[in-house]
């Protein structure tokens, strides 16, 4: 197998491994419209990136970060509704960020690749960088995981258990910023919220526990990367929409099983 096919692998398992579990909230708390704001706001970290020369992978997750700081604050402000402020941030991000490109050199030749994904042209770096990001996200997941459940459950009486609800949301989208941030060279930033919420809701079906629809989701994400990537290399497809599409396949399995599970 050439070298870039393995690096591929291991990008696209490697954040699966972390979104698997992050997307099983993301899928109870119905909060995929904050993933979109997130990943359109890691093209303004690209934009960034390129206009400056910085790190780009240290740039998106610096990004990234900031706007999941502002929504956090934004839950405070009732005037504005929820939606309506993460639809804005969503949109004016990602004008933003292709203005910032555009001041770029060349770089709307390279936002095409951030855009749909360009797994196939990651380093050894991306991978190295993938799989710490991982790492964190599953040693801060098992070590909130019942917390997180407890919250996800019912706020209210998980903070009258005195789990420290506000806290736990700021670490949630810290923890799914960096996803994203890791996961745009993958899949694309149109795509990252795709790989939080399809295998988890095609895992639902099969799962009786919560442990069981995270370890699903992760297992459903880890072999749509290989798949795509195969479909991809067979009939040259761009690689990111072919992920995704693996796990659509995967979520029609899992209804058809659970149906007749049912």
């Amino acid at each position: 197998m050439d070298d870039f096919m393995i690096r591929a692998m291991l990008a696209g398992v490697g954040i699966a491994v972390a979104a698997g579990p992050l997307g099983v909230f993301v899928v109870w708390r119905r909060m995929a419209y904050f993933g979109d704001a997130l990943s359109h706001s890691a093209l303004l970290g690209v934009a960034l990136g390129l206009v400056t020369g910085w790190n780009m992978n240290g740039v998106i997750a610096a990004v990234c970060v900031g706007v999941a700081l502002f929504v956090t604050w934004m839950h405070t402000r009732p005037e504005i509704p929820a939606d309506a402020a993460l639809g804005i941030f969503s949109q004016g991000a990602l004008s933003l960020g292709l203005v910032v490109a555009a001041l770029s050199q060349g770089a709307r030749v390279d936002m095409m690749a951030f855009l749909f994904g360009d797994v196939l042209a990651t380093s050894w770096g991306d991978v190295v960088w993938i799989w710490c990001g991982a790492g964190v996200v599953l040693i801060l997941m098992r070590f909130y995981w019942h917390a997180w459940v407890n919250a996800a459950l019912h706020e209210g009486l998980a903070i009258l258990d005195g789990v420290p609800v506000a806290r736990l949301r700021l670490l949630f989208m810290f923890l799914t910023a960096l996803v994203i941030a890791s996961a745009i060279k993958v899949v694309g930033a149109l795509l990252i919220t795709a790989m939080l919420v399809i295998p988890p809701v095609a895992a639902r079906p099969l799962a009786r526990t919560p442990e069981g629809m995270a370890l699903g989701a992760v297992l459903i994400g880890a072999a749509s990367a290989p798949l795509g990537l195969w479909a991809s290399f067979r009939w040259d497809l761009p690689s990111g929409p072919a992920i995704v599409l693996a796990a659509c396949v995967f979520f029609g399995v899992s209804l058809l099983f659970g149906r007749r599970r049912g």
